[in-house]
């Protein structure tokens, strides 16, 4: 099992991750944001970019090249800027492409001090995180000179780090991100996690504009309990994630809203495209 989920994490932080060059269409190039805006672009699974008001750059849980995402190789290519790289926990399908992103473009990376040692030690550049973007739950960083908070979430779920075959170790506890942009929304990104009641503390500290909510079931919510906690947090809009990657993850994007309804929450359900950058 841990030569497998070495094999994946390896996989996931090269170039010749699951989706190949060769098998894809070029991606078209990405839209600017329209002025004032904040650009939200989904890659598939839970890889997100962000981009704000003032052009800033914040990409969560970059595993680029995912199954999902048939041009991966090219958006990989193409990412040469980042500010910061938020990262849930450590396993291979969070952690990702993070490593080469960070190399490449200097971004620092933002996580809780246990998972960012782990993942320094695993081969991200130790002069990219420090006290300025490491944080635990409860705390609230500031950054960017003040164009973004982030604030950390707690999670259901687990988090190890695999730098090397049969070499698993542990990253501390899963969490989540409350990303406030000034001049933009309010974004909380679940990381991968069950239901749990403390969700509904979330928007008591600020309001919620958009959820990127985990749905896929097995190794997170499905959909009837994701859209219970969607009700808790009560957000003005929900975009499905974390889903359809692996035949496992068995949530679909039509069973959420049906649950949405029974679990009577009047967020707005805004399924993604992949590839294709929507200002919000």
């Amino acid at each position: 099992m841990h030569s497998r989920l070495f094999v994946a994490f390896a996989a996931a932080l090269s170039l010749s991750g699951a989706a190949r060059a060769g098998d894809a269409k070029p991606a078209a190039a990405a839209a600017p944001a329209a002025a004032g805006k904040t650009q939200l672009t989904w890659y598939g699974h839970a890889a997100f970019k962000i981009v704000t008001p003032a052009g800033k750059v914040l990409l969560v849980d970059p595993w680029i090249q995912n199954p999902s995402n048939k041009n991966g190789a090219d958006d990989l290519a193409r990412l040469d800027k980042a500010d910061l790289i938020l990262i849930t926990h450590g396993h291979f399908d969070h952690v990702g492409n993070a490593v080469e992103i960070a190399k490449k473009t200097g971004a620092k990376l933002v996580a809780t001090f246990d998972l960012g040692n782990a993942l320094v030690a695993a081969g991200y550049p130790k002069e990219q995180f420090g006290f300025d973007t490491g944080g635990n739950f409860g705390g609230e960083l500031t950054l960017l000179d003040g164009e973004v908070k982030v604030a950390f979430i707690p999670a259901v779920h687990g988090s190890t780090v695999s730098p090397a075959e049969n070499d698993v170790r542990q990253a501390g506890n899963p969490g989540g991100f409350l990303i406030t942009i000034r001049g933009g929304p309010a974004i909380y990104h679940t990381g991968d996690t069950d239901l749990f009641s403390d969700m509904s503390l979330v928007s008591k500290f600020h309001k919620v504009d958009v959820m990127l909510a985990c749905i896929g079931d097995h190794f997170t919510m499905g959909p009837s309990r994701a859209a219970r906690a969607v009700a808790l947090v009560k957000p003005a809009t929900v975009v499905p994630m974390h889903f359809g990657t692996f035949p496992v993850l068995t949530g679909t994007v039509e069973e959420f809203g049906k649950e949405l309804k029974k679990a009577g929450s009047p967020a707005k359900l805004k399924p993604l495209t992949i590839d294709q950058p929507v200002d919000l």
